[in-house]
């Protein structure tokens, strides 16, 4: 991995109105690793993602995406930096109004001066990719939960970014197709050579997918490692996290 973070969040401090969520928080990313942030409901671990890719406003403290601060960029500026992104949403937020293929090409419409059948083809290639060839033309309320996911991932593959942040890409599949979803995590990682930035409760996806584990606890951060010392730290907050899971 390169020594120079990709992504670097210095005592960030934000949350909503009144309510703090976030506390001084502090980490860097590296290029090519699969970062997994963890931590129970409500301990911060989406608002820290969507801060990260400027969804969400910061009260205190620095985050540079790619060498960026993203607070201080203009708008035509810091959509360029955001165009080298991607980002799986926890539910996949396709738009039902489109086809499968239209959804994967909405990011080459918006970012792009692709002809037409340019972007379809690279939409088949993207949906080939994760298994949903087939699924071409269909619209995402005929699809099931992993469909969807799969579908979600191919979008926000479409622009081949950079790095890859995923919300609880797992949420809500049954083992078997949680398992896929990682695995074609770990082969678009190989193949783009991109970076993820995974947000999950699911144990068995860490141990999977990740190559470092950071964990949140009542909006601070209180664990920094790799996925093995995650496993055998002795802070409470983390020894609970995995017990809880079954571990």
């Amino acid at each position: 991995m390169d020594a120079e973070p990709i992504v670097r969040v210095e005592e960030l401090t934000c949350g909503y109105g009144r309510m703090r969520v976030l506390d001084h928080v502090s980490l860097e990313i590296h290029k090519g690793e699969i970062l997994a942030i963890i931590g129970k409901s409500g301990c911060g671990k989406t608002t820290l993602m969507k801060t990260m890719i400027g969804l969400l406003p910061y009260r205190t403290g620095s985050v540079k995406l790619l060498d960026v601060e993203i607070r201080d960029r203009a708008q035509v500026e810091k959509k360029k930096i955001l165009r080298r992104i991607g980002v799986l949403f926890q539910r996949g937020a396709l738009l039902n109004s489109m086809t499968v293929a239209e959804n994967v090409m909405l990011p080459l419409e918006m970012h792009t001066s692709m002809k037409k059948r340019e972007m379809e083809s690279l939409a088949a290639q993207r949906l080939a990719a994760v298994g949903l060839l087939h699924a071409l033309h269909k619209f995402p309320t005929e699809l099931s939960g992993g469909m969807v996911k799969r579908a979600a991932l191919a979008r926000a593959l479409s622009l081949e970014p950079e790095i890859l942040f995923c919300d609880e890409p797992s949420a809500g599949l049954d083992p078997v197709t949680a398992r896929g979803l990682d695995d074609l995590l770990l082969e678009q990682k190989k193949t783009l050579s991109m970076t993820m930035v995974v947000v999950t409760h699911d144990v068995a996806s860490i141990r999977r997918i990740a190559d470092r584990v950071v964990m949140l606890d009542q909006g601070r951060l209180v664990f920094d490692g790799t996925r093995d010392q995650a496993a055998v730290a002795d802070i409470p907050a983390l020894k609970d996290f995995f017990l809880s899971a079954g571990n």
